[in-house]
């Protein structure tokens, strides 16, 4: 398996390199040179695996098809290792709960964080740790989050051999809960650094370092961004698992019971492993989304063969991605208007992950992938496909569809499903939800991945509510720990003198 740039640079690199890279050094992001292709009978032998074995033995199949520079018995341990219930709380990693008529959560914010990033971040944590082992490399990797990649990478790489961590983020716009997990963290290779700016002015930052290739190869630089194939890859996996568990005709629930099958009368094929399954049942999927990693998952899946109907984005008030699909007009914001909101992890108008599906939406025509994504935005904050045919392609073709929800929307949302349903929500999950409601058809499963835990947004839940959330315990008091952060304005300099210094 070969990996190229969405922007044109055709060195031939294998899924190791790029793991420790990050970027492409022409700016691009990598992506396979071609999708591996998952047939009927591959499928329903990944239902078997997923059923019989679990999560992990799911998630090696999947990530065999794109690695093979790592040896099978290490890839599956790495896998065995990540993907426990002593880490996730559940033996089941990410189990479907039902909500009403046809729409299900996904459950994926079990992790050490609460949140979806552990997925990923767990993974790439023992991957890095292993591929720095045999190669005795060091590694800095310098990341940008908006609330939750960044305790993610900090717990997953917490007192990892050969890491060091140097995690931005926006100064005062991530909530309480968010700021204490990452500014408590007192392991000497974790380095966090608040920035005077918006999440956009953070990863600007990342990657103008990574674009600096004399600076990343002398001092390491990685990261641990969707940016980064492997996090992304990772990302896929569960896809899959949501797709099995919703097309059973009996799924494990964390809520209430109902089947997830059509309504009667419905065209289907559904059976059980070794009885002749065809996977027809399509299902859709709706996802929180701000900087495009996460549905980006999502349409790989689609792309590999896994029978998805709709890829639904749903944005808040920062709806750069939302009038994208709407308009076929991309265009960023500056930092004044950027909306600070109540689901502040998607408070971003620079999606840096959007770039791999421009490039499948052109033909992975990198010449022009490279122009919009560089001198255009660059020069005009914006480029206009709305005019090209390959714009109609977005929805007919990749299945994609959007929706915006506000702060009004999600206190609605939040109420609603805990009084109907007694489920409580977070934020993101909320407008994840509200967007969902309006993108469902009959006999589809709609499939909202969840993000986080409600106790991550403890005073949106109370506004919406009038009660606190339950806090795990082992997060108890956890924002009146000391905390360790360094503020600074957002300066490429000053970063890099910084990540300089913590390397003597």
């Amino acid at each position: 398996m070969k990996y190229t740039s969405t922007r044109g640079d055709q060195s031939p690199k294998r899924f190791c390199d790029i793991l420790l890279e990050g970027l492409a050094p022409d700016g691009g992001l990598y992506l396979p040179e071609a999708y591996p292709q998952v047939s009927d009978a591959t499928l329903t032998e990944w239902r078997r695996v997923y059923h019989d074995d679990g999560y992990a033995a799911l998630a090696f199949e999947v990530l065999s098809l794109y690695i093979d520079d790592i040896p099978a018995a290490d890839l599956r341990a790495l896998c065995e290792k990540t993907y426990t219930e002593a880490i996730f709380g559940t033996g089941e990693i990410v189990p479907l709960r039902h909500v009403e008529d046809d729409l299900w959560l996904e459950a994926l914010s079990n992790g050490p964080t609460l949140a979806f990033k552990d997925m990923a971040m767990q993974l790439l944590g023992n991957l890095f740790e292993y591929e720095l082992g045999r190669r005795g490399e060091q590694l800095n990797i310098l990341g940008a989050t908006s609330g939750d990649t960044g305790s993610a990478a900090e717990y997953a790489m917490r007192g990892k051999q050969g890491v060091r961590v140097f995690m931005t983020s926006p100064h005062g716009r991530m909530s309480a809960f968010q700021q204490a997990q990452m500014f408590s963290l007192m392991d000497d290779n974790i380095h966090n650094i608040a920035i005077e700016g918006v999440f956009d002015d953070c990863q600007d930052i990342v990657k103008a370092v990574s674009n600096d290739l004399d600076f990343k190869r002398r001092y390491k630089i990685g990261t641990v961004n969707s940016i980064n194939w492997a996090r992304l890859l990772a990302q896929v996996v569960y896809y899959f698992a949501g797709y099995i568990q919703a097309t059973e005709p009996s799924t494990p629930t964390l809520g209430a019971e109902a089947p997830a099958l059509p309504p009667e009368g419905a065209p289907t094929t559904l059976g059980r492993p070794g009885g002749g399954l065809v996977n027809t049942q399509k299902v859709s999927f709706t996802v929180p989304s701000g900087n495009f990693g996460n549905v980006c998952a999502g349409h790989v899946a689609r792309m590999m063969g896994l029978p998805i109907a709709q890829l639904v984005v749903a944005t808040n008030e920062n709806d750069v991605l939302d009038e994208f699909f709407r308009t076929g007009v991309y265009r960023v914001r500056g930092s004044a208007d950027t909306h600070e909101t109540s689901s502040p992890s998607m408070d971003i108008s620079k999606a840096s992950n959007f770039e791999r599906f421009v490039f499948d939406l052109l033909g992975r025509d990198a010449a022009r992938t490279a122009d919009l994504f560089g001198p255009q935005l660059a020069q005009t904050g914006r480029f206009d496909l709305s005019a090209d045919p390959a714009f109609a392609q977005a929805a007919s073709r990749y299945g994609f569809a959007s929706g915006k929800s506000t702060h009004a929307d999600r206190l609605a949302t939040i109420r609603d499903v805990f009084e109907r349903h007694g489920m409580m929500i977070d934020t993101h999950t909320a407008d994840g939800v509200k967007v969902a409601r309006e993108h469902l058809q009959p006999g589809v499963p709609m499939v909202v991945l969840e993000t986080a835990l409600p106790i991550k947004f403890a005073d949106t839940i109370v506004e919406a509510l009038g009660q606190q959330p339950e806090r795990p315990p082992k997060f108890e008091g956890i924002e009146a720990l000391p905390k360790r952060v360094v503020v600074m304005p957002a300066d490429v300099a000053q970063v890099k003198a910084f990540v300089v210094e913590k390397c003597q």
